[in-house]
């Protein structure tokens, strides 16, 4: 039986599901391990990983508070690495307003692809994410003989990055219902 590892860049995640489903469904009623083994098919899930950063306590403490019990929720499942990432405020120029983004996720996510196919802890690495970035990443893991899926949303996908890949499936409303707690 072939072992499957999930990377799941949450950023991208989060966003694709607001854009198929509105505020209407929350990340805290999604099973994960469900969607890792749909992912899978007859394959063994040996880990899945999901990448994104803390938010800023300071600047929304409820939805801080949300995303907390969420990272918890996540770290009850069984083989889920939750890895974070920086979260870096930056100024918008002229104004006295800011926005946050996520530094370092994609990094982690590549490194951690050619690691665990470098180490062979995995068969087949399920790609989470439509970033072309992770083209190199691909490749490496590829040379290794593994196999390397790339599950994206669309609208959020590059056309290289799924050319360099095995096999590809666009998340859809259809697809992803099921995966929601009612």
């Amino acid at each position: 039986m072939k072992r499957v590892a999930v990377f799941i860049d949450g950023n991208n995640f989060y966003f694709g599901l607001r854009k198929l489903f509105g505020i209407n469904k929350s990340l805290k009623d999604f099973n994960f391990q469900s969607f890792a083994n749909f992912l899978a098919g007859d394959s063994k899930v040996v880990g899945i990983f999901y990448y994104n950063a803390q938010l800023d306590k300071d600047f929304n403490p409820k939805k801080f508070k949300s995303q907390k019990e969420f990272f918890g929720k996540l770290r009850e499942i069984p083989n889920f690495h939750l890895v974070l990432c920086k979260l870096l405020k930056r100024n918008i120029t002229g104004t006295n307003k800011h926005y946050y983004i996520i530094k370092e996720d994609d990094i982690h996510m590549a490194v951690d692809m050619v690691d665990g196919s470098a180490d062979d802890k995995f068969d087949v690495a399920i790609l989470v994410s439509g970033d072309g970035d992770f083209v190199p990443a691909v490749h490496s893991v590829k040379k290794r003989n593994k196999r390397v899926e790339n599950i994206y949303f669309k609208g959020s996908s590059s056309r290289s990055l799924k050319n360099h890949c095995d096999k590809s499936l666009e998340l859809t409303r259809e697809i992803l219902k099921d995966f929601f707690k009612d």
